[in-house]
C-alpha cells in the first residue's frame, strides 16, 4: 500500500518530479554527446603520438615520449595528472579503435558509459578475429538490463572466445593469493586477503550470517551499540585469532554456539558439460562472478543436495525446478527463476533477497508462484511505501510503473546456462543419442 499521508508523494510532488526526471534526462543526453566526443579526441591525441614516431629508430621509446608530452599538454587544460590523461588515452583508442560499435551505441544512447566499461573489460580475453561477434553480442544484452548485470553474463560470454580457458588462467591466478597488512591512519590497518571468488564470497556471507545473530540477539536497552559492519569487523578477528567466534552471545560453557553451525550460502549455476568434465567453461556465481570450473565441480561433489533447472530451449526463462530432499518447492522455484531482486537494475542475489506478494497478501494476494518474486529490502520497502507500482504477468515478468508514469518490464533473468544438442552430438557420436538420460 501507499503511504500518502502529510504529504508524501502528493500530486504536486509527482508533478515536480516529473520535471526533475526530464530535466535530468536532457542533461545526460547532452553530457553523453560531449563524452563521446572527447573521447574522440583523445584517441587522436593517441594516433598522432603513434604518428609521430612512425619511422623512429626506437620507435617505442620516441613513441612513450610522444605520447607524454601530448599528456603533459592535455593535463593543464584538464587539471589532472599527465599519468591520468595517459592512461585516458589508452583506454579511449581501445574503444575507439577496437569496439567502433559499442561507442556508435553509446552515442545513439542505447547503452551508457556503464555498459561500455563492462564490455571493454570482459573483452580483454577475446581475440581481435572474435571480437566483432562478442561486440554485438555484447551490445544486445546491455540495451536490456544495467552494467552491474549483465557483466557476469557478459565475462562468460567472452570466455567462448577466449584463446585460453577460465580454468587455466584461474589456476595460474590461483597461485598470486595472498594477505597483506595496509597501514592505515588513527591506529587502523587494511586486511586484505586476495582468494578465489567462490572462497571470498562465502566468507563474506558467513561474517554476515554470525553478525546479524549477534545483533538480533542483543536485549532491549543492551550497551552494544555497535553496527553490523563493526560487529563482522570483530567477528572476523576474532575468528582468526580465537579460532572461534567467542563473540557468541548464546554460547554456553564450552559447548559451541549456534554461529558455530552457520554455514554461507553459495548460490552457483553450473553447465552441465562443466559438470561431467566435458568442458572446462566458467561456471556462474550468481550476484558476483564467474568461477572456475574445477571450484564447480568440487562445490557440485560435496553438495548435500542439487537442483535441476528446466529451461526454455529458445527463451531459455525457468518452466520448472526439482530438488532432492528439500521442503520448500516454492522457494526453490523462485530463486532459480529470479537469481536476484526483481527491481529494474538491482543485482542483490536471490538467496539475500525477500520473496514478496506482488499483490499484498493483507489486501487478498495468494501465496502462488504467479504472485511471488523476490526484492531486495530496499525495494520491497520502496514497493510498500511509495507510489511505485508492479504488476506481474506470464512467466514471472513484472512491469514497474514509476511515480511519474514511466514504466519498465523486468523479465525473468534467462540462466546463463545454454546447451547446443548439435555440436555435443558431433562431438560424442552415437553415445550422445537423443534417448540418453540427463546427468541428474
Amino acid at each position: 500500500m501507499n503511504d500518502t499521508s502529510a504529504g508524501f508523494g502528493s500530486d504536486g510532488d509527482v508533478a515536480e518530479l516529473a520535471q526533475i526526471v526530464a530535466g535530468v534526462e536532457s542533461v545526460d543526453a547532452t553530457l553523453r554527446q560531449a563524452e563521446v566526443a572527447q573521447l574522440r579526441w583523445f584517441a587522436r591525441a593517441g594516433q598522432l603520438a603513434e604518428g609521430q614516431a612512425a619511422g623512429a629508430t626506437q620507435s617505442v621509446k620516441a613513441h612513450e615520449m610522444a605520447l607524454r608530452s601530448i599528456a603533459a599538454e592535455l593535463s593543464g587544460i584538464l587539471r589532472a595528472s599527465d599519468r591520468t590523461v595517459q592512461r585516458r588515452i589508452d583506454e579511449a583508442r581501445t574503444v575507439v579503435e577496437d569496439y567502433p560499435a559499442t561507442l556508435t551505441a553509446w552515442e545513439d544512447g542505447r547503452i551508457t558509459r556503464g555498459h561500455v566499461r563492462v564490455i571493454v573489460d570482459a573483452g580483454c580475453v577475446v581475440p581481435a578475429e572474435a571480437r566483432e561477434r562478442f561486440e554485438a553480442e555484447a551490445i544486445a544484452r546491455c540495451e536490456k538490463d544495467t552494467p552491474n548485470r549483465v557483466k557476469a553474463g557478459l565475462e562468460i560470454l567472452a570466455e567462448r572466445f577466449a584463446e585460453r580457458s577460465f580454468t587455466d588462467r584461474h589456476r595460474d591466478a590461483a597461485r598470486s593469493r595472498c594477505v597483506r597488512v595496509i597501514p592505515g591512519r588513527d591506529g587502523m590497518s587494511d586486511v586484505i586477503a586476495t582468494v578465489p571468488t567462490v572462497i571470498a564470497d562465502g566468507i563474506f556471507d558467513r561474517l554476515t550470517q554470525q553478525a546479524q545473530i549477534i545483533v538480533d540477539a542483543r536485549e532491549r536497552g543492551d550497551d552494544d551499540t555497535r553496527r553490523i559492519d563493526e560487529v563482522r569487523a570483530d567477528v572476523f578477528a576474532d575468528l582468526l585469532l580465537a579460532g572461534a567466534p567467542a563473540l557468541d552471545p548464546t554460547a554456553t560453557g564450552d559447548a559451541p554456539g549456534p554461529l558455530g553451525a552457520i554455514r554461507a550460502q553459495v548460490q552457483v549455476i553450473v553447465p552441465a558439460l562443466t559438470l561431467l568434465g566435458d568442458d572446462d567453461g566458467p561456471a556462474d556465481l550468481v550476484g558476483r562472478s564467474p568461477i572456475d570450473a574445477d571450484t564447480a565441480r568440487l562445490l557440485a561433489t560435496h553438495a548435500p543436495s542439487w537442483a535441476r533447472v528446466l529451461t526454455d530451449p529458445v527463451e531459455g526463462t525457468v518452466l520448472a525446478v526439482d530438488r532432492y530432499r528439500t521442503p520448500w518447492p516454492q522457494r526453490r522455484y523462485l530463486r532459480a527463476r529470479d537469481q536476484h531482486c526483481r527491481f529494474p537494475g538491482c543485482r542483490q542475489a536471490a538467496i539475500r533477497s525477500e520473496i514478496d506478494h506482488t499483490i499484498d497478501a493483507a489486501l487478498g494476494g495468494p501465496t502462488a508462484l504467479w504472485n511471488l518474486a523476490h526484492l531486495c529490502q530496499r525495494h520491497h520497502s520502496m514497493k510498500q511505501f511509495t507510489r511505485w507500482k508492479v504488476v506481474q504477468l506470464a512467466a514471472g515478468v513484472l512491469v514497474w510503473t514509476s511515480p511519474t508514469g514511466r514504466v519498465y518490464r523486468e523479465d525473468a533473468p534467462a540462466p546463463p546456462v545454454s546447451f547446443q544438442p548439435a555440436p555435443l552430438a558431433a562431438a560424442h557420436g552415437a553415445h550422445s543419442s537423443t534417448t540418453d538420460p540427463p546427468p541428474f
